[in-house]
């Protein structure tokens, strides 16, 4: 082989390779946390980190508040593209998972769950600490005043997320139906499909039904317990 033949040679094979693992990366299957915030997700995503998982970054999930409000799912279901794993915002807010289901139907789904009070208290307990005195829940200027990806993102997501009474943000009644709806409608679209799987990360089995699921061997006995105040 001359020189110049070894050299496209060369070429094309490292061409090949890159292609290749570019397929693999935009095409490996996808695992999508649709419980909501709250609900165990952060130690659901350690797990998943400790498991080897390639995890979304979330700042700039986050930050597709505008697409998912206008209901333009393509942006969200492109930036699935960019690792395996995702969970948290927007994939945590009603009727994302139903697109995300089209776009990845062999992807696996975890919803995560705890009871309905308790996770009412959890959000609004983080929300005052971030965006009031931690005494109080936070008001409708509070949110507005909110710096969390930028000023008033937490309006904006109480807003798409939960339609309240501007008066009332955190509309106990409205907040606990919007939560009950979630995981009803999410575990009645999936009944019977081995792809997904809801669990309380609470419970003592959770851990091992996780990496039974997915199919990995345990790193623990247990899921590490997290407490991230700014999930939202």
């Amino acid at each position: 082989m001359t020189n110049a033949w070894y050299k496209i040679f060369w070429k094309l094979r490292e061409k090949w390779v890159y292609l290749r693992f570019l397929a693999l990366g935009r095409f490996q299957r996808k695992i999508f946390c649709i419980g909501r915030n709250k609900t165990g997700t952060t130690s659901l995503m350690v797990a998943m980190r400790e498991l080897g998982y390639k995890l979304g970054h979330q700042p700039t999930a986050e930050l597709l508040i505008h697409e998912y409000a206008a209901k333009n799912w393509k942006p969200i279901t492109d930036y699935c593209k960019t690792a395996q794993a995702f969970q948290d915002a927007p994939f945590s807010w009603p009727n994302t998972w139903r697109e995300l289901a089209k776009a990845y139907p062999n992807a696996k789904f975890i919803l995560t769950c705890r009871e309905d009070e308790k996770w009412y208290s959890s959000i609004t307990n983080a929300h005052s600490k971030l965006f009031a005195d931690g005494k109080r829940i936070p008001t409708k200027q509070d949110l507005q005043n909110a710096k969390y990806r930028y000023k008033g993102y937490f309006w904006e997501m109480i807003r798409a997320v939960y339609a309240t009474p501007e008066d009332d943000p955190y509309n106990k009644e409205m907040f606990i139906y919007n939560y009950k709806t979630h995981n009803a409608a999410v575990k009645e679209y999936f009944a019977g499909n081995p792809n997904f799987l809801a669990i309380d990360v609470s419970e003592s089995d959770s851990y091992q039904r996780l990496c039974t699921f997915l199919n990995k061997k345990p790193i623990g006995v247990a899921f590490p317990h997290m407490n991230k105040t700014a999930d939202s």
